[in-house]
């Protein structure tokens, strides 16, 4: 199962490497586009492949392992599962939306500031304001889970 892992690792790397050297050389010799998307695409079906490969032996492993007995632990009920699951969903969604207002309001500031450097104060505040709609989901979430347990 490790090589599954490091051919994950490989298909990661590997990217990352050519993105740097071309970063360095920005034009090498003898390597063309079409080239270069076949490859790509040779190294997310490596990867792809790998990680379904992952998958299946993981499985393999869990299925063969003998059951645990532990004294004192309790099954997770689907009612349980599913409350857990929606109590998760409240941060999610707000984590989302504070990342679609940071955005704007970033760029923004930025370009206010780059105009009158004065405004800085002020435009930070937009941006905690921004940045204030996930805690307010966390918040949520952690009252649900309150309730919960």
């Amino acid at each position: 199962m490790y090589w599954w892992i490091g051919l994950i690792t490989v298909s990661l790397v590997g990217p990352m490497a050519l993105g740097i050297l071309f970063e360095l050389r920005p034009s090498p010799a003898g390597i063309s586009r079409r080239r270069l998307k076949g490859l790509l695409g040779v190294n997310l079906l490596t990867f792809v492949v790998a990680e379904i490969g992952l998958l299946l032996g993981a499985v393999q492993t869990a299925m063969a392992a003998p059951p645990a007995t532990v004294e004192g632990a309790h099954e997770v009920s689907v009612g349980l599962g599913l409350a857990l699951i929606g109590a998760g969903i409240p941060t999610a969604l707000a984590t989302i939306g504070a990342g679609i207002a940071v955005g704007p309001v970033g760029a923004a500031a930025l370009a206010v500031i780059a105009d009158k450097p004065e405004t800085f104060g002020r435009s930070l505040i937009y941006l905690g304001l921004a940045e204030g709609i996930a805690i307010y989901g966390l918040v949520v979430t952690i009252l649900m889970l309150g309730r919960i347990g």
